[in-house]
């Protein structure tokens, strides 16, 4: 492919130097390239600057958190010395180092509370002096298109900077570690690498819109990731979470539905998943209230197909409390049944 191009450039060229040569018989020769229009270079340089203004605002905000097992980025969210991060980041620690991107010494930080379902957490370091909290913006004013930069430490090059656009809004993600689940992801192209997660997902304004947390994986390529496939927990919902975390010293109120339900991924006779045994059902919940048994298995909801427990959370996580969903279960005498289960509220562990 490369000798096919590289041919294909070397005969345009020598096309453009025969037109441009002087002609054998009289007549006006070809007029030479112009320049690139002095309004598109006045757009690239006012990009350009727009970048670095960015930069400077939000990158002091966001630091580097190592913990015995690994590294990730964090945002300050106040004064107070309070940062939030993602649940996956501080892992099963409950102590640990915070390096800002300005530099100096680690600072001692301790968990306050850990938010493994929605995969965010909130810690706080011990010496807040110097810290710069981030502008949060409203993620539901986003729109496909708009430019984002994400900032973080990948492999831990502290304060690093990646951009690229919305790709898309709405998205539901879940995730393999800590098994939790992305309502209303952001999808962007913005490239996010080991250590970017927790860090910041950022407009041109300057506002946090957004926390990078995973990135896609594409099976053909051996699990390796699928570049351009990004996706954030929108700020809107890490807002939510670490105010009432720091109000609370927990999640009081998740927004998310719930089944009430233990389950596992039940294996089909081909190898394939086929649905969620049910294992135990939470006394006066959801699927009690509905009848719901243990010993039966959950293969859809609303007609979506739910052959696993990641699946069947990525189709609760698209409810609130209080809704009406219908649910199709394998009875224990191996008939089917739908029942209607008005869905409660999941509760944070």
């Amino acid at each position: 492919m490369r000798t096919t191009l590289a041919g294909l450039c070397v005969a345009l060229l020598l096309a453009g130097c025969s037109s441009a040569a002087p002609s054998a018989v009289s007549g006006p020769t070809s007029a030479p390239p112009s320049s690139p229009p002095a309004a598109a270079a006045s757009d690239a340089l006012a990009l350009e600057r727009a970048f670095e203004r960015v930069i400077t605002q939000v990158l002091p905000s966001i630091v580097q958190i190592n913990t015995r097992v690994g590294l990730g980025s964090g945002i300050v969210y106040d004064a107070k010395g309070h940062i939030v991060t993602n649940a996956h980041v501080v892992g099963q620690a409950r102590e640990m180092e915070v390096t800002l991107a300005t530099g100096g010494a680690p600072r001692p930080a301790r968990l306050v509370f850990s938010f493994p379902q929605g995969d965010l957490a909130v810690i706080k370091v011990e010496d807040a002096g110097g810290l710069r909290p981030a502008r949060f913006g409203d993620s539901s004013k986003l729109r496909v298109g708009q430019i984002v930069l994400a900032m973080g430490n990948p492999l831990g090059l502290t304060g690093s900077v990646t951009n690229g656009i919305v790709s898309a809004t709405g998205r539901t993600v879940s995730e393999p570690q800590p098994g939790g689940v992305i309502a209303n992801a952001i999808q962007t192209s913005a490239a996010i690498n080991p250590g970017n997660s927790g860090g910041a997902l950022v407009n041109l304004a300057g506002e946090v819109i957004g926390i990078p947390t995973l990135a896609a994986t594409n099976p053909e390529l051996g699990g390796g990731a699928a570049p351009g496939i990004g996706f954030a927990i929108p700020s809107n919902t890490a807002t939510d979470v670490a105010n009432q975390i720091i109000e609370h010293g927990k999640v009081v109120n998740t927004r998310r539905a719930a089944l009430g339900i233990r389950g596992n991924t039940v294996i089909g006779g081909n190898g394939s998943p086929s649905g969620v045994l049910v294992f135990g059902v939470v006394p006066g919940g959801a699927a009690a209230k509905a009848g719901i048994q243990p010993g039966e298995v959950i293969v859809s909801v609303d007609g979506t197909a739910t052959p696993t427990m990641a699946a069947l959370a990525e189709a609760l996580a698209r409810f609130q409390p209080g809704d009406q969903a219908k649910v199709e279960v394998i009875r224990l005498d191996g008939s089917r049944e739908t029942v209607t289960v008005t869905l409660g509220e999941l509760q944070a562990e």
